[in-house]
């Protein structure tokens, strides 16, 4: 089908484009901008005077719940929120049941999202085999079938000498290793952030060096190797701050950062607020500082929703049982634009952060308009407030999530569950089909 988006404020950090004008779409491609090719006849034209027009949201880290975890959601059911909130792209962890270690289970969870047919499914394939840290995967088959990078997801690999030899194997086979830096030690039974918090409220904390040194670790063996790796949800401003060194000399290191951690901090977990819970845990206000910081400055690239949906059982238990995570793909944009709307970012450096960046980490196509480019996109109203309610959400299970207010507070309110959160930004369309091309 030939589709022309007529008169949307375009914004496309790859192409440094940040101007209002056409875009035309044929046969699932970017056509061009600005101007048709002669003979070119739309057979749809959407009005998008007053709206942006961007590329797809890549998201990098999003538990689907298939297989192995589907009443928690399904592939159909986050591909439907994922289209929903304008992200078309989404990278799979392998900590799936069964673990993404072989090319069986690969393949099928590429078919179910085919099939569900609203957002495009990568996947990150294991680092080591059933995700025991013991021995290694086999990556070049995970590779062959499509798999964008491999990972431990949140299971340690404790013993060096195994994450060394898999960062070996990766590079010579030209993967990226994704890593998630907590020491399990360190970490511990901890819940929470280790600080005054914590201790008020009598919970084990995790101390920011359950982080940093991870990250020590992990740079010295990048080094060693030379395997091109990305850390995923840093939660310190020491940790970005290493990586940031790191990047000075050259080692082919990238960080990405969630949206929670840009908003939010310990004290929000006060009153035992499960819809809180996450992992790396929320930190302080300086390290949030930090983080924004970054972000700004390039040093951390990307930003990822972390989407990683409970269900309600899963939340509703004192804080110490309840499981991590919140499920934030419907909110991941509105949340970006309070960023803009609090001066952290302008508008093209928070659409690039979801986009261009998140896409060369993958190394995928997406997170652009270029002419010939898959025609992902989104389009939506800066400017257009709306309430989050149970009923409106598009999971199949929303029981459980983060709920954030986003109106003139200066601090986050975190709303109960069904509670309602004002934002920003809603799609110009309330159909997934129609968040996207």
């Amino acid at each position: 089908m030939r589709i022309a988006i007529s008169g949307g404020h375009v914004i496309d950090p790859a192409n440094n484009i940040d101007a209002v004008v056409d875009v035309f779409i044929d046969g699932g491609r970017i056509a061009a901008l600005g101007r048709a090719a002669k003979g070119y006849r739309a057979e749809r034209t959407i009005n998008a005077r007053g709206l942006h027009v961007i590329p797809g949201l890549v998201e990098l880290s999003a538990r689907l719940g298939e297989p192995g975890y589907t009443h928690k959601g399904t592939i159909a059911s986050e591909t439907r929120a994922a289209a929903a909130g304008g992200v078309t792209t989404l990278c799979c962890p392998p900590d799936t049941l069964p673990v993404i270690d072989t090319p069986a289970v690969v393949e099928l969870i590429h078919q179910r999202a085919t099939a569900s047919g609203r957002a495009r499914v990568v996947c990150l394939g294991a680092l080591t085999r059933e995700l025991k840290g013991e021995l290694l995967a086999g990556m070049g088959g995970l590779r062959q079938v499509g798999c964008v990078g491999v990972s431990n997801a949140r299971v340690p690999v404790p013993n060096t000498e195994v994450m060394r030899r898999a960062m070996e194997y990766a590079a010579t086979i030209g993967m990226t290793v994704f890593l998630h830096a907590e020491d399990p030690w360190l970490a511990a039974q901890g819940h929470v952030h280790e600080g005054a918090t914590s201790t008020r409220m009598g919970l084990p904390g995790i101390p920011e060096t359950a982080e940093t040194i991870s990250v020590a670790r992990d740079l010295l063996l990048i080094e060693q190797t030379g395997v091109r790796a990305h850390f995923g949800r840093l939660s310190t401003s020491r940790s970005v701050a290493m990586v940031a060194e790191a990047r000075r000399r050259g080692l082919p290191v990238t960080a990405d950062v969630s949206i929670q951690h840009l908003h939010l901090i310990d004290e929000d977990v006060a009153g035992y607020n499960s819809l809180c819970h996450v992992r790396p845990p929320l930190r302080g206000r300086r390290d949030r500082d930090g983080l924004r910081k970054a972000l700004r400055k390039g040093v951390v690239t990307a930003m990822c929703c972390d989407h990683q949906p409970q269900d309600q059982d899963a939340k509703k238990l004192p804080f110490d049982a309840t499981e991590p995570g919140v499920s934030a793909l419907e909110t991941w944009l509105p949340l970006a634009l309070r960023l803009v709307e609090e001066g952290v970012l302008d508008m093209a450096a928070a659409i690039a952060a979801m986009t261009a960046a998140p896409a060369e980490i993958l190394g995928i196509e997406g997170g652009t308009l270029s002419e010939g480019a898959a025609a992902d996109l989104c389009v939506f109203d800066a400017n257009a407030q709306w309430i989050l309610t149970e009923d409106i959400l598009l999971r199949e299970d929303a029981r459980s999530r983060l709920l954030y207010a986003a109106g003139r507070r200066r601090r986050p309110r975190i709303g109960l569950s069904g509670g309602p959160a004002h934002f920003r930004g809603a799609p110009a369309a309330p159909s997934p089909r129609d968040s996207y091309c």
